[in-house]
């Protein structure tokens, strides 16, 4: 039987209690930490995001994996995952321009966006970028008139496979009626197709969907693959083209919370390529590459957010618990009702658990980190909390909301521990302010 998405743990597998309460993580007390860096703080694990890669790249080894780098993107991260054998997928001259510095091999990185601009496309021809993912049919035109002559730029094209999944319909992508892609019901996808066949400068080496984020079952993959091989059979029969590659995109769950699914890559390659080898052997086509896009999957359970608590607050039936940190870290409760973990560390409490909301310090009541979570009932101003699953969404996500500079993140692997991003500070703030 296909094995299905299972339960996974919500911490890094460093993590590992201490007799006084505390939790270490990379062999380091996190109260330790949130001294050394201050609160709120930011921890990856690199061993965790290393293994987390190397589990994509050991169940698919004929595929090319490429990091999705919205997720999170540092130097060190993509120093990590080029070690690690993977492709980068960005979308935005920003973080192109960061992996170049970072010396990550061009030709192994994707350019995906909905709405490139002019330098977006023109940097990605200057630095020799591998694939560009075509999103729209006024991007073809855009795109070719860049291609210096005698030259071809490799793109896919961003297909709307019609196959609903994910979380919340915020981070759904792969129904018609959003912003991504070109649908396949509407005849736009084969249009493009024709369109990009027809320009010499371009050379159209496959088709690209993504299905959404947080999608915790391997079925909505199933049929997109059988949508995308009965487009890929029809284009074959029109224009007698076939293409060497077939993007499936990521949106791969992770567990934020105890008992949660996550997707397991054992289980997507037993039954994913299965199923696209199966498909193509019914309508005589040649089997394409496959890409997938994990970023939050090896991120994501490889951080940890520290805080410290403010203030303790009852109101009515409610008790809340404000921390140094919120929504300028992290958006997510904020934008799609994304809910965490959160755990007392540092000290050990007898007290019985009570169920509380814990808030950020920002001016808006949708300022909320987790809702009902159990701390213990003495749980009182400097106390350290920590929020595991962490490391995707947050930091690259962040904004200096009631001009609150970002928070430090900081790397730990084998009881060390070293600062990746500094803290930004007023003075950071100030800077950008040029005019009086």
């Amino acid at each position: 039987m296909p094995r299905e998405p299972g339960r996974a743990p919500v911490w890094p597998a460093s993590t590992h209690p201490l007799p006084s309460g505390d939790l270490a993580v990379g062999g380091i007390a996190l109260a330790e930490l949130a001294d050394r860096f201050g609160t709120p703080c930011y921890l990856i694990d690199e061993d965790e995001v290393r293994a987390r890669a190397r589990a994509w790249r050991g169940a698919l080894p004929e595929a090319d994996i490429a990091y999705a780098g919205k997720a999170f993107l540092s130097r060190a991260m993509i120093r990590w995952i080029e070690e690690e054998g993977l492709h980068l997928d960005v979308c935005s001259v920003g973080e192109l321009d960061l992996a170049a510095h970072a010396g990550f091999p061009t030709e192994r990185i994707v350019l995906h966006g909905n709405a490139k601009s002019p330098v977006d496309l023109s940097t990605a021809l200057r630095l020799g970028v591998g694939r560009v993912v075509i999103d729209g049919t006024g991007e073809i035109a855009r795109l070719a008139a860049l291609v210096p002559p005698g030259a071809r730029q490799k793109v896919l094209i961003r297909v709307v496979p019609g196959v609903e999944a994910g979380a919340h319909a915020a981070v759904r992508t792969g129904m018609e009626g959003q912003k991504f892609g070109l649908p396949v019901a509407g005849g736009e996808a084969e249009e493009a197709i024709a369109r990009v066949l027809g320009q010499p400068r371009l050379q159209l080496v496959g088709l690209h969907c993504h299905l959404g984020s947080q999608i915790a079952s391997l079925s909505p993959y199933v049929t997109a693959v059988r949508r995308m091989t009965e487009l890929l059979a029809r284009v074959r029969d029109v224009h007698g083209v076939t293409f060497p590659e077939l993007g499936l995109g990521g949106g791969f769950a992770i567990a934020y919370r105890d008992g949660e699914p996550a997707i397991d890559p054992a289980a997507y390659a037993e039954r994913v390529p299965a199923e696209l080898t199966a498909r193509c052997a019914e309508y005589g086509l040649p089997v394409p590459r496959l890409s997938v896009e994990p970023g939050r999957w090896i991120a994501g359970p490889a951080g940890v957010a520290l805080y410290r608590v403010l203030a303790v607050k009852k109101s009515g039936a409610r008790v809340f618990v404000a921390v140094d940190g919120g929504m300028s870290d992290n958006p997510r409760p904020a934008l799609y009702g994304a809910r965490y973990t959160v755990r007392l560390v540092g000290r050990s409490s007898d007290a019985p658990a009570h169920t509380v909301t814990v808030v950020g310090r920002h001016c808006e009541a949708g300022d909320i980190l987790a809702e009902e979570v159990p701390l213990p009932a003495d749980v009182r101003p400097g106390d350290l909390l920590a929020v595991p699953a962490a490391g995707a969404y947050q930091l690259s996500m962040a904004a200096p909301y009631n001009l609150v500079g970002r928070p430090p993140l900081a790397a730990v692997s084998a009881g060390r521990a070293r600062l990746l991003l500094r803290r930004e500070t007023a003075e950071d703030l100030r800077s950008r302010d040029v005019g009086a």
